[in-house]
C-alpha cells in the first residue's frame, strides 16, 4: 500500500512540474509595459524618457545639465 501511495504522489509531482514549466510566459513581460530610453545630451547617461528633462530635441538627466548646455 505504501508503494502505491508513493507512486501516486510521484506521478502527481511529475505532472505538476511539467505543467509548471510548459506554461507560457507571464503577461508581466508584455512589450506594452516597456518605455523608450534616451541619453542625456550633456553627460550621456541613459534614462527612461518619462524621467528625462526635455529641451527642444534634446533630453537631459537633470535640470542642472539642461541649464549647463544651454548657450546664454
Amino acid at each position: 500500500m505504501a508503494r502505491l501511495i508513493f507512486l501516486v504522489v510521484a506521478i502527481a509531482l511529475v505532472y505538476w512540474l511539467l505543467r509548471r514549466f510548459r506554461r507560457p510566459p507571464s503577461e508581466t513581460q508584455n512589450s506594452s509595459q516597456t518605455e523608450d530610453m534616451v541619453s542625456c545630451a550633456y553627460c550621456g547617461l541613459n534614462l527612461p524618457k518619462s524621467e528625462a528633462v526635455s529641451s527642444g530635441n534634446n533630453y537631459y538627466c537633470c535640470e542642472a545639465h539642461r541649464r549647463e548646455s544651454k548657450p546664454e
